[in-house]
C-alpha cells in the first residue's frame, strides 16, 4: 500500500461521518433522501466560501467560491448527483487575471480526487465530467466512478477576439504572473491546493488517493506535478506530453520558416501523395499491411523518390526540390547553435516519414503556407509559434513572427534562455516521486503530428539513465501506440483506447503492476498489445484484429 495514504485512510473514514450531519447519517433508520437533501444544502452553502491564501502553498491573495449548486445528470451513462463548485483565485499582481477553477463533488464519493490538465495555451477550464486521454469511448469517466474532479484555466481566460481557436490565444503572456502560472505550472499547485481545501470543506475529509491526468499541454502539466511537487499526486497519467515546451516552440519556428519559403509548402494533394507513398513503403515492415506503421524506426522512405522532373513543381503528382528539402528538414532533428538555461539543445523532429498523417487539418502542415498575418488555415504549430513570438517572446502583438529566426535570434537570445527555465519541464530525476510511492503512466501515439513521440522517447530514456532502468520500472511505464495521433484528432490510423485510469489506480492502491495491457482501436473492431517502450507490436499469425496475434518485439 502506498505509505503516503495510511493517514489519509483514517482521516477519510472519520471524515465520511463528519461530512453528514448526525440526523442524516446512513443507518437502517435513515432516510437516504434526507441525507441527499442535506448534502445538496451543504453544496449550496459553499457559495461565498473564502479560500484562504494560507492554504495555498504558492503566493496568491486567496480566493472565493462564486457559485455552487447541486447538479443531477447522466455522465458516461451513469446517473449521478454532484456539487458543482466554481471559484476564482486572486493573483498577487492585481493587473494579472484570476485563476478560474471548477470542482465536481459527487454525493457518492469514492474517497479519491482527480485533477485534469489543459491543452495548447489553455485559457478555458477543462470539462471536469470528461474522461482521461485515450480513454475507451464507452468507458466510465472519473466523475461517474465517484472521483471528486477539478481543473482550472491555468490563470487566464482565452479571448475569442484574439484567436478563434481558444487554445491558441497567447495574449495573456504579456503579464509576468500569468505567464508563470501557465509556463512554470504555478497555477497547477494553486488550483490543487484550493480544490483540496474545498473537498475537505464539503466532505469533512481529504481524499485517500489523488490523481492527475492530462494530454499535450496537460501531459506536460502532469510531469510538472511529478517533478515540482512529488508528494502532491499518488498516480499520474501523462499523454503525448509537450514537456520541452520552449524547445518545441523553437522547432516550430524553424518549421514555420522552412514552410514559408517560396515554393516550399506542399499543399493538401502533395501531402496525400507523401502519406500514401510512406504507407506503401513502410506499412508492411511490421508483418501486416493494415495502414498502421508499427515499426517506425525501420521506415527509410526517401521523399526524393517523388521528385518532379528537373525538380520543378509540375503539379500534385510529385514534389519539387524545395518541397523535398522542406519535408526532410522538418522530419529530421534540429539543433540550435547556442545555449539556453534549461540545457536543451534541440528538438527531434516529426515522424511523418514513418506513419504520421500530416494531412490532418490544423494539427499537421495545415492547408496553406505560413505567412504574415498567420493564416488560420496554417498548421496549429505554426500558429502556436506566431502567438509565442508576439506575446511570450517579444510581447509585441503586431510583430511579424516570420522576422524572428530561431536559429539566429539576435537580441532575443537572453529572453529565450530565461523562458526555457519556465517552459522546459526537463528534470529527469523523479526519485522524490518514486520514494513517495507515486506511479506514472506515460503514453504517446507514434503518428502524433503535433508533439513528437521522439521527444517523449528522449524523456523516458533520460529518466531511466538518471534513476536507473530497474528503479524506473518500479514506478513508471511508457507505452508507444503505433498509428495513434494527437488526442485521436480527426481520423487517425489507430484511435487509441485504453483504460489507463483503472491501470494506474490498481498499481497505486493495490501494487498491481500493469501487465499484458491491450489497446483497442476506438474506430474499428481491432486490438493490439500495449507494448512497453521500446517494444512494438509485431504480427505473428492469426486474426489480424486480435491482440493475441501480435508479440511485442524489440529488434
Amino acid at each position: 500500500m502506498n505509505p503516503r495514504t495510511l493517514t489519509g485512510i483514517a482521516l477519510a473514514t472519520a471524515g465520511a461521518l463528519l461530512a453528514v450531519p448526525a440526523q442524516a447519517r446512513p443507518s437502517e433508520a435513515t432516510d437516504r433522501g434526507a441525507a441527499s437533501r442535506s448534502a445538496e444544502a451543504r453544496c449550496a452553502a459553499l457559495t461565498g466560501t473564502a479560500v484562504p491564501a494560507a492554504v495555498i502553498s504558492l503566493p496568491t491573495r486567496g480566493g472565493r467560491v462564486h457559485a455552487s449548486s447541486p447538479v443531477t445528470e447522466t455522465v458516461s451513462g451513469v446517473g449521478l448527483t454532484y456539487c458543482r463548485v466554481d471559484a476564482a483565485l486572486s493573483p498577487v499582481d492585481r493587473s494579472a487575471p484570476d485563476i478560474t477553477l471548477r470542482v465536481a463533488l459527487p454525493l457518492d464519493w469514492n474517497r479519491r480526487s482527480l485533477m485534469f490538465g489543459g491543452g495548447g495555451y489553455n485559457g478555458t477550464v477543462p470539462d471536469v465530467r470528461a474522461d482521461v486521454p485515450f480513454a475507451p469511448k464507452d468507458g466510465t469517466a472519473p466523475l461517474a466512478r465517484g472521483y471528486a474532479t477539478y481543473a482550472s484555466d491555468s490563470g487566464h481566460q482565452a479571448d475569442p477576439a484574439k484567436h478563434p481557436i481558444l487554445s491558441l490565444d497567447g495574449s495573456f503572456a504579456v503579464n509576468d504572473e500569468a505567464l508563470r502560472n501557465f509556463a512554470a505550472g504555478d497555477a497547477l499547485k494553486k488550483t490543487h491546493d484550493a480544490a483540496q481545501f474545498l473537498i475537505r470543506a464539503f466532505y469533512g475529509a481529504k481524499p485517500r488517493y489523488t490523481y492527475f491526468a492530462g494530454g499535450s499541454t496537460g501531459g506536460r502539466e502532469a510531469l510538472a506535478m511529478v517533478q515540482r511537487w512529488p508528494t502532491a499526486m499518488d498516480g499520474v497519467i501523462s499523454a503525448y506530453p509537450a514537456w520541452n515546451n520552449l524547445a518545441e516552440a523553437l522547432y516550430l519556428g524553424h518549421a514555420t520558416q522552412v514552410l514559408a519559403q517560396p515554393g516550399a509548402f506542399p499543399g493538401p494533394e502533395k501531402q496525400t501523395l507523401l502519406h500514401e507513398s510512406v504507407m506503401r513503403a513502410c506499412d508492411r515492415l511490421d508483418g501486416l499491411t493494415d495502414r498502421v506503421v508499427s515499426h517506425p524506426d525501420a521506415c527509410r522512405f526517401d521523399p526524393a523518390t517523388l521528385r518532379c522532373p528537373d525538380g520543378a513543381d509540375t503539379g500534385p503528382s510529385c514534389l519539387s526540390d524545395r518541397q523535398i528539402a522542406a519535408v526532410r528538414a522538418i522530419s529530421l532533428p534540429w539543433k540550435w547553435p547556442y545555449r539556453v538555461a534549461s540545457g536543451e539543445r534541440g528538438y527531434p523532429g516529426f515522424p511523418f516519414l514513418s506513419g504520421a498523417d500530416m494531412r490532418t487539418p490544423v494539427l499537421g502542415f495545415g492547408t496553406t503556407a505560413p505567412a504574415h498575418p498567420m493564416p488560420l488555415t496554417s498548421g496549429y504549430g505554426m500558429q502556436y509559434w506566431d502567438q509565442w513570438v508576439r506575446y511570450v517572446l517579444t510581447r509585441d502583438p503586431g510583430r511579424d513572427s516570420l522576422t524572428v529566426d530561431p536559429a539566429r535570434p539576435g537580441k532575443w537570445l537572453n529572453r529565450i534562455s530565461r523562458l526555457s527555465e519556465l517552459q522546459d519541464i526537463n528534470d529527469p530525476d523523479l526519485s522524490p516521486f518514486a520514494r513517495a510511492g507515486g506511479k506514472l503512466l506515460l503514453l504517446h501515439g507514434a503518428a502524433d503530428e503535433l508533439v513528437s513521440h521522439r521527444a517523449t522517447n528522449d524523456y523516458y530514456e533520460r529518466v531511466a539513465d538518471t534513476v536507473g532502468p530497474r528503479r524506473t520500472r518500479e514506478f513508471m511505464r511508457y507505452y508507444l501506440v503505433p498509428g495513434a495521433n494527437h488526442a485521436n484528432f480527426g481520423s487517425p490510423a489507430f484511435a487509441a483506447a485504453w483504460d489507463s485510469l483503472t491501470a494506474v489506480q490498481r498499481w497505486t492502491e493495490q501494487d498491481r503492476e500493469p501487465v499484458a495491457q491491450v489497446v483497442t482501436d476506438a474506430n474499428d473492431d481491432r486490438a493490439r498489445p500495449l507494448c512497453e517502450y521500446p517494444g512494438w507490436p509485431k504480427y505473428r499469425a492469426g486474426d489480424p484484429d486480435s491482440a493475441a496475434s501480435f508479440t511485442c518485439a524489440r529488434e
